[in-house]
């Protein structure tokens, strides 16, 4: 089942998600790029070894495993969508609190605008 994709957006009209695939070397990027559009196809069940919710938060995760271990953090919103609102580099066994800080403050942002 088709799974809509969205990304966070700032006021300005800037996607800081599309700066950070900007900012990785192509085979990451294309990793990325490639299971993002195997969800927007066949829906969240076709990645599900790469996702994984995040105890005690709305957050879920892409886990993509490779030379660097990309992580994109995302929320459901509805049955068959979900909102992109961080991607990153993880570099220690635990996610770092100032990367979950920053998509939990854009998921805020975008409660504000969808409530």
């Amino acid at each position: 089942m088709k799974t809509d994709v969205y990304y966070y957006t700032t006021t300005d009209g800037k996607s800081p998600f599309v700066k950070f695939l900007n900012s990785l070397q192509k085979p990451a990027a294309a990793k990325v790029i490639r299971l993002i559009a195997q969800i927007n196809q066949y829906g969240m069940l076709s990645i599900l070894p790469h996702t994984k919710k995040l105890t005690g938060t709305p957050l879920w995760e892409i886990r993509i495993l490779g030379k660097d271990n990309i992580r994109v953090l995302y929320v459901t919103r509805q049955e068959h969508a979900i909102i992109v609102l961080h991607g990153f580099v993880k570099k220690t066994q635990e996610t770092p609190s100032n990367e979950l800080n920053i998509a939990m403050k854009r998921l805020q942002e975008v409660q504000k605008i969808v409530v």
